[in-house]
């Protein structure tokens, strides 16, 4: 009876043992299978998932490059400025489905907490939007509430003590020269990328590469590997050929030409002769890069390079030397011009009056229409168009600019006898100043081709030789004659110095033929005895009755030539001033 009774309860007992069993063996199993899913199936979610917990990347940083004038003046700095951002928290997940609940919760935290309010008001952003950008991804790990805000608004906010609202340290580039410098070095966006000028043209060399640093850490946050290290490469400086005393100079000139004759815009370009260099290029109107809220689109145009307009007189040299060049006529020359018109393939060519028999230093002097196409008449076209490509018309300056035009000039086209004719005083071909520019530098170094260039030169760089010396003196020397009694600058001061320049005046092109807006220009070479910068001034659109290139431009380019050369040290060989009065003239 009693071994009856016993086997109920070892059965139960065996049962209890193998569920037991069994259930431990599933569990086991089960672990088994996901360790084997994670292993071989997945692994790299696993790593992944490990890597998100124990590795670490720290970046080691780079500032933007400096930017120095030829003399280490800096144009481009960076300054330190803070930045914002809040640091999402995460919501659960049935209140952030409940659009009406949340709302009323933010608005009642936001109502009990005047902080909130501070914050929107310093950053003067409504409250609503700070709620949008909060609340715009939940799965975002921070959001920018304003980046660059000034360090006196950022220490504010950091008395606030905000739970969730940090900042962070940032870098922001500085302009100290302003809206004089300008258009040339152009400026970066908020990220720190260069959006034009240098700081676009030079991106690269300027921006260098972070350094990376990927560890492990272990639960204490204590470094138990390093998995890779990138070390940095520092930025470039850059050095340019601009000479900021000589920018402001200029800048200044330019801006109060424009002012005084209720001009469009004006432009000026100053060249080192020698080399090639680039000392100043101004534009007016101008910008502040260091606040571009009125930065419109045409103020941040880089005229001088961009805006192209038929040179007119100021190529007439060019007719000149490419007589001399070719054999046709001789330094000492007399061209008859008479009756002071002529009909060239249909069309009128004419001075304003009479002048008779001239000296090739006359025609430059008086600016004849005539003189110049008489010149050119004895020419082969082929051969007088080919001067103008030969000194870069149609082509880059050099400078390599952002937004550099080439100009418009169709060498390899058909010219008729009137389109040579008005192309010898400046007509059939449009131009940027940076190209008028490197023509003239092209006569002050007696003949010498270069490029131009905005960086600073070690040594002087190889040119092109596309004149004779003798020829180009021989020019140079008559052009003075336009600062005389009757020239077309007669009224212009250059105090100190010899000048050698040619003004300009020509009409704006327009649909169906040319408008009443005018363009005047003067082109010039100082000191005239030994040429060392060459300097082209443009005002565009002058208002009123006064347009003429001498009247609008000329007192601008005896500013920035008397100045620059004193700048520079280069000695006077001049004792008076050029001034007087004198008759009209055709420039």
């Amino acid at each position: 009876m009693r071994s009856r009774g016993k086997k109920p309860t070892n059965t139960l007992i065996t049962w209890r043992f193998l569920l037991v069993c069994s259930v431990v063996f599933l569990v086991f199993m089960t672990l088994v299978a996901r360790a084997a899913f994670l292993q071989v199936i997945e692994p790299d979610k696993a790593r992944s998932e490990s890597d998100k917990r124990t590795v670490r990347v720290e970046k080691q940083h780079v500032q933007r490059g400096m930017i120095f004038d030829r003399n280490g003046k800096e144009l481009a700095v960076i300054s330190k400025v803070l930045r914002q951002a809040r640091k999402n928290g995460e919501d659960q997940q049935a209140l952030a489905e409940n659009t009406v609940e949340l709302d009323k919760r933010i608005a009642a935290y936001y109502s009990n907490d005047i902080r909130w309010r501070e914050l929107a008001d310093v950053l003067r952003i409504e409250p609503s939007k700070i709620n949008s950008r909060l609340r715009d991804n939940p799965k975002r790990r921070f959001v920018y509430l304003k980046r660059q805000v000034t360090p006196a608004v950022a220490n504010y906010i950091g008395d606030l003590r905000l739970p969730g609202i940090h900042l962070l340290d940032e870098s922001k580039r500085y302009y100290p020269a302003g809206e004089v410098t300008a258009h040339v070095i152009g400026f970066t966006n908020i990220d720190g990328h260069g959006i034009e000028g240098i700081e676009k043209l030079y991106e690269k060399s300027l921006t260098g590469v972070e350094g990376q640093r990927t560890i492990r850490k272990d639960a204490q946050g204590r470094e138990v590997e390093v998995l890779d290290e990138r070390e940095r490469v520092e930025p470039e400086n850059i050095h340019l050929s601009i000479d900021q005393r000589i920018q402001a100079i200029a800048y200044k000139a330019v801006k109060s030409a424009v002012l005084s004759y209720k001009a469009t815009s004006g432009s000026a370009m100053v060249v080192d002769v020698k080399t090639g260099e680039v000392l100043a290029m101004v534009n007016s109107p101008s910008f502040n890069p260091n606040n571009l809220s009125d930065a419109a689109p045409h103020k941040r145009r880089n005229r001088a390079i961009t805006d192209l307009f038929e040179p007119g007189s100021t190529v007439k040299p060019l007719a000149i030397l490419a007589g001399l060049d070719y054999g046709t006529i001789q330094p000492d020359s007399i061209v008859d011009t008479s009756p002071g018109w002529m009909r060239v393939g249909g069309s009128l060519v004419q001075d304003t009056r009479n002048h008779g028999k001239m000296t090739l230093r006359e025609i430059l002097k008086y600016s004849s229409n005539m003189g110049v196409t008489k010149v050119s008449q004895e020419l082969p076209k082929d051969y007088f168009v080919s001067l103008y490509e030969k000194v870069g018309f149609g082509s880059d300056s050099g400078t390599g600019m952002v937004g550099e035009s080439s100009g418009l000039f169709y060498p390899n086209r058909r010219w008729s006898d009137h389109e040579i004719a008005a192309l010898s005083f400046g007509y059939n071909l449009a131009v940027s100043t940076a190209q008028m520019a490197r023509f003239y530098a092209m006569l002050g170094s007696g003949g010498v081709m270069r490029p131009l260039t905005v960086l600073k030169q070690e040594s002087i760089p190889e040119g092109e030789r596309v004149f004779q010396q003798k020829d180009v003196e021989a020019v140079v020397h008559m052009m003075e004659s336009v600062f005389e009694k009757g020239g077309t600058a007669q009224k212009v001061h250059v105090d100190g110095y010899r000048a050698a320049a040619k003004t300009g005046t020509s009409k704006k092109a327009a649909v169906g033929g040319y408008g009443d807006e005018y363009v005047g220009y003067i082109a010039g070479l100082a000191p005239a005895s030994n040429p060392r910068l060459a300097v082209v001034v443009m005002i565009n659109e002058p208002g009123g009755d006064v347009y003429y290139g001498g009247a609008t431009a000329g007192p601008a380019f005896a500013e920035i030539v008397s100045n620059a050369l004193r700048i520079l040290n280069v000695a006077p060989d001049k004792d008076a001033v050029a001034y007087v009065e004198g008759k009209d003239n055709d420039a």
